[in-house]
């Protein structure tokens, strides 16, 4: 008898969610529309006039063709760090009126800021007399202000959830809905950098582009179920808002039911709790059993449950569903943890990118595509910097079992009382309220590197704030900093910053003045009473992939790519494209691997968010990803080998060097970061050296009775004596399970080349002079610094490729993007080498200037090229052969003659280049003036 009872509330509860469910109605679809570019639309009462053009909704008025060309004059919602674009004569062509393509950002065909009015004739029907009717607007940009025939209803402005208009009034029948969206900043700033309304991202559109709808409710209805599980109870909270519209006091039930959304036999009982119900809003809290083993959620094992809750009154039933997953956030010292296992964040950030339509997609089936790209590369989480995801995109991260870090939409000055710090406020109660039933949403803050002089004050409250009133999710106070008490982690916390390149580090950081080797850790710049997940790493760039063009088939448009294909052609550097986009991505990939590896190898951390795995269109042009801004790979690191550094578990390897001496022995010591979702019991973790065309040179292995979980587990130590007679690029792959990592190693014998049939010289000076008068061979390498660097040839040579942009940053160093050469090349057949820069070139990259090809003659070719910042597109040499009156001349611009003791790699260098000299092979072409050689010195 009791199972069928149960059976019957069960079949009645689901009859009255389809009937619920049918009472909507969508105004999707055509709509009248005007432009008020002079705000006159309220003045002369618009909403009380028939508007004449047409828009198609969701949408944006970009979608629709609507707005003014793009000029010189476009009020762009963006900072420009420097006037170049507007000022220097090598943009002016640029600036046509007829045909004006930014450097900033990406462009859209059209561009409008400030009032649209969109208007439309909706039928009410008969049957939802006496009902509470709610009109709602998924994702405006921005301000929303509603006339129902002609009588003001509201505004909202939320940029983060859906605007809600509630309307009593409407009887069946014919209405005219009129509504004004106004995307201006205005007396609520934001920052014209947030991407939540900047265009350096989205662009700064205006519209409504999500799920635009009217839904009939019965007079209580519910407005919204908030669900806190608590675990350790095996139970939920859920504390149910009920608004009574009614003008007396109404008694009812609230009937619960939960079920696991994978396994429909998972359904649990219904419980019904009696209530009454006073004008106005109501707040109804039931503790719901989860029964004895509810399935917990994590990135492992996304286990999802549904939450029905149905209200039956005399004004009749109203039901609402909820999406939930049973996990509990926590901190266990310097770490966070779900679900009492320790987690390591690797992450990218969500930058708001999406040039096909300008704004975020409110559909799962693209953040589906985006996250299991991310997923394929070894990431667990998103953060969405300075904005905060449409319903979509938690729906998606809740199935796949992903992490959000979500933002209010600011990237602004706080804390001095400004409309700002409201809107803030305002906005994280709408966001949690919407968005914090979701598992993934794991993680929140105001929003991105804040300023003003009380803004730590103003987030400490906020913090204090949400952790007095949710403790689903962990907060802080902002990506970036201040780093308070409070905290729940830290996003920033030393300076230095756990990087391998920090703001304005130039070439002093790690990456460009150590010795190149994987034994550093940021051990001594995280907290050791929160958990730390390193801010922004990475922004490392790469060349324009100027194939790219062809896939920005939506609004917005490369226009800045044909900037940077004109510098090319300028210089006579156009063929060579495709090439720098490759060398400079081998390089990219390297940069990120030891940014992440780092992360990994320090003990307590709490996570890494890379900026970025897909390119940052805006803000001078941030070619920072190995994915274009598309989330598509540009075809030189694949996802497999990216996940090979960037994983849950990751072999490592601490190595003082990557370049030894021969006989010197190859020192690592072996480590796995684990963080899967289980302790790995009985592993071995085997290693082997392997020369570059696959012969095994030796192996080994080492046996670990357990690798928990949530650790950085050494697992041995690994010591191998390397000898040889010639030059030898070795590959170390460490492997445990089906986790495997690789490292180059360089080993170079002592010995040097003899030199007496090649003048080794600094300078050009008499006696070179002399040696190629008559008829000899002479090699060229100045001291570092004595070569001219300065005017239109100026440029910073580093390593590691350029961070950010050069145009944003207002040139920071260093300028360049790595090597190009030939490796069959046979200058180079004495130094093992791949087309693209790798560790054997960080010391020629670091005691070099370039050598600027222009003023040695047209059309001069190098041995080794240096790929200059694509805004100059500079022809720059490291490597050059020149014929000189009757002599030969090879000149490398790097230091080959100092401390050459203390540097394997030059003396390896200066080998190959004396054993190619003195061969026949050796026989240049390029005519060179003794004129122009000199005219390189200071």
């Amino acid at each position: 008898m009791k199972n069928r009872l149960f059976l019957f509330i069960l079949l009645s509860f689901s009859l009255s969610t389809l009937l619920a469910q049918n009472e909507s109605l969508s105004l999707s679809g055509t709509w009248q529309f005007k432009e008020d570019p002079g705000d006159r639309g309220i003045s002369e009462m618009w909403y009380n006039s028939d508007l004449k053009d047409k828009i198609t909704l969701p949408g944006s008025m970009n979608t629709n063709g609507k707005g003014n060309p793009v000029t010189v004059n476009t009020p762009w919602v963006g900072s420009m760090w420097n006037r170049t674009w507007y000022e220097s004569p090598s943009y002016a062509k640029y600036r046509l009126p007829e045909d004006t393509k930014v450097v900033f950002w990406l462009s859209p065909d059209k561009y409008y800021s400030g009032a649209a009015w969109y208007q439309k004739k909706v039928m009410i029907p008969a049957d939802w007399k006496h009902k509470e009717i709610l009109f709602t607007m998924e994702r405006c940009h921005w301000e929303t202000t509603l006339w129902v025939d002609g009588k003001q209803i509201g505004s909202e402005n939320s940029l983060s959830t859906p605007h809600r208009y509630v309307l009593s009034f409407l009887t069946p029948g014919e209405h005219t809905f009129t509504l004004r969206v106004d995307n201006r900043i205005k007396d609520i700033n934001p920052g014209p950098d947030a991407h939540s309304v900047s265009d350096n991202t989205q662009s700064n559109w205006n519209g409504v582009v999500g799920e635009i709808m009217l839904e009939a409710r019965p007079k209580a209805y519910i407005s919204s179920v908030r669900i806190v599980p608590v675990v350790k109870e095996k139970k939920i909270l859920a504390e149910i808002q009920i608004e009574n519209a009614d003008k007396k006091v109404l008694k009812g039930a609230v009937n619960l039911r939960a079920c696991l959304r994978s396994d429909a036999s998972q359904t649990l009982p219904v419980i019904s709790q009696n209530c009454e119900l006073g004008k106005g809003k109501n707040i109804i809290q039931v503790s719901y059993a989860m029964g004895d083993n509810p399935r917990l959620w994590d990135e492992f094992a996304p286990y999802l449950y549904t939450l029905h809750v149905q209200l039956d009154t005399k004004s009749g039933k109203d039901e609402m569903e909820e999406q939930f997953g049973m996990r509990e956030l926590s901190t266990k010292g310097t770490q966070i943890a779900i679900n009492g296992r320790p987690v390591f964040f690797r992450g990218t950030l969500e930058c708001c990118i999406f040039p096909e339509t300008g704004f975020p997609p409110t559909d799962e089936a693209e953040w589906e595509r985006i996250m299991k790209t991310c997923r394929a590369h070894g990431l667990n989480h998103l953060r969405f910097h300075s904005w905060c995801p449409p319903e979509a995109a938690f729906n998606v991260a809740d199935r796949l079992g992903f992490y959000f870090y979500v933002e209010c939409g600011a990237w602004a000055q706080v804390g001095s009382g400004k409309p700002i710090d409201r809107f803030v406020m305002d906005e994280s109660e709408r966001i949690v309220q919407e968005y914090a039933n979701h598992p993934s949403f794991c993680l929140f803050s105001y929003g991105n590197e804040p300023s003003g002089d009380g803004h730590e004050k103003y987030l400490t409250d906020f913090v204090k704030h949400w952790k007095a009133k949710d403790r689903r999710f962990l907060c802080t106070t902002a990506a970036g900093w201040p780093a308070i008490p409070e905290n729940d982690w830290h996003c920033y916390y030393s300076s230095p910053a756990p990087r391998i390149q920090a703001w304005g580090e130039g070439i002093g950081s790690i990456i460009n003045a150590t010795k190149p080797g994987s034994n550093y850790d940021w051990t001594s710049r995280i907290s050791a009473t929160h958990p730390v997940i390193s801010h922004e790493i990475g922004q490392w760039c790469v060349y324009p992939d100027l194939k790219e063009r062809s896939q920005y088939t939506g609004v917005l448009k490369a226009k800045n790519f044909d900037i940077f294909e004109d510098r090319l052609r300028e210089n006579g550097l156009l063929p060579l494209a495709d090439s720098f986009l490759f060398a400079s991505g081998k390089l990219q990939a390297l940069c990120y691997k030891a940014d992440i590896e780092a992360a990994l190898r320090t003990k307590g951390f709490g996570g890494f968010q890379l900026l970025d795995l897909h390119d940052f269109p805006g803000q001078g042009t941030a070619l920072v990803g190995v994915l274009n801004p598309f989330w598509r790979s540009k075809g030189y690191v694949t996802s497999q080998e990216f996940s090979e550094f960037c994983n849950e578990v990751v072999p490592l390897a601490r190595m003082d060097r990557f370049i030894l001496n021969s006989g010197e022995t190859l020192e690592a010591s072996i480590e796995i970061a684990q963080y899967s979702a289980d302790d790995l019991s009985n592993v071995k973790t085997t290693w082997k050296l392997t020369s570059m065309d696959g012969g095994l040179v030796d192996s080994g292995s080492f046996f670990t009775a357990t690798i928990p979980t949530g650790t950085l587990t050494k697992v041995g130590e690994l010591h191998k004596k390397l000898e040889t007679q010639v030059p030898v690029q070795y590959l170390l792959e460490v492997s445990v399970g089906n986790y495997k990592n690789h490292w180059h190693v360089w080993v170079y014998p002592e010995t040097r080349e003899e030199s007496a049939e090649v003048k080794i010289a600094t300078v050009l000076d008499k006696e070179a002079l002399d040696v190629l008068d008559k008829g000899g061979k002479v090699l060229l390498t100045p001291q570092f610094g004595n070569l001219r660097n300065e005017g239109k040839d100026s440029v910073v040579v580093g390593f590691s490729s350029i961070f950010w942009n050069t145009l944003w940053t207002n040139g920071q160093a260093p300028h360049t993007l790595g090597i190009l050469c030939d490796p069959s090349h046979p200058a180079l057949s004495l130094f093992p080498t791949a087309y693209h820069s790798d560790y054997q070139w960080q010391d020629a990259m670091s005691h070099c200037q370039a050598i600027p090809l222009k003023r040695l003659g047209d059309d001069i070719k190098p041995i080794v090229r240096i790929i200059d910042d694509w805004f100059t597109a500079r022809s720059f040499g490291m490597v050059v052969e020149m014929k000189v009156g009757k002599g030969k001349l090879l000149m490398c611009c790097a230091d080959l003659t100092t401390e050459m003791e203390k540097r394997p790699e030059a003396r390896q260098l200066a080998n190959s280049l004396l054993h190619y000299m003195k061969s026949d092979a050796f026989n240049p072409s390029q005519v060179v003036t003794v004129e122009a050689i000199k005219g390189l010195y200071k």
